[in-house]
């Protein structure tokens, strides 16, 4: 399960920007997530609550927003919503699809005290 991981270093960050921002308590995160980056919504929520456990973020509210994929078609040159990392561009039939969003992960936005 890497949504621990990554929830051990969303933490580190909200610890490193309190340092510098002069914030003590984090009470919201919102995290964009890209459709792509193979992360488990229920399993990023679980992850976040146990890491969190003892630091400025314990008791936050993590709100996952899911950012729809997309890509570029080398074959129409046409800019399409992407379903799959190998998936057809959905106006061509081609497989020759470039991604060019839906793969990020990002702290959005936060709130804090």
């Amino acid at each position: 399960m890497h949504e621990m991981s990554l929830c051990e270093s969303i933490v580190q960050t909200l610890e490193e920007q309190a340092l510098a921002q002069h914030y003590k308590r984090v009470k919201r995160v919102w995290l964009q997530v890209g459709q792509l980056a193979c992360v488990e919504p229920e399993a990023m929520q679980f992850s976040f609550a146990v890491v969190c456990k003892g630091t400025l973020a314990e008791g936050a509210e993590l709100l996952i927003e899911r950012e729809q994929a997309s890509g570029w078609c080398m074959l129409c040159s046409a800019s399409v919503a992407v379903e799959s990392r190998h998936g057809a561009c959905p106006q061509c039939g081609s497989y020759q699809l470039q991604i060019s969003g839906g793969d990020e992960l990002r702290i959005k936005e936060l709130e804090v005290e």
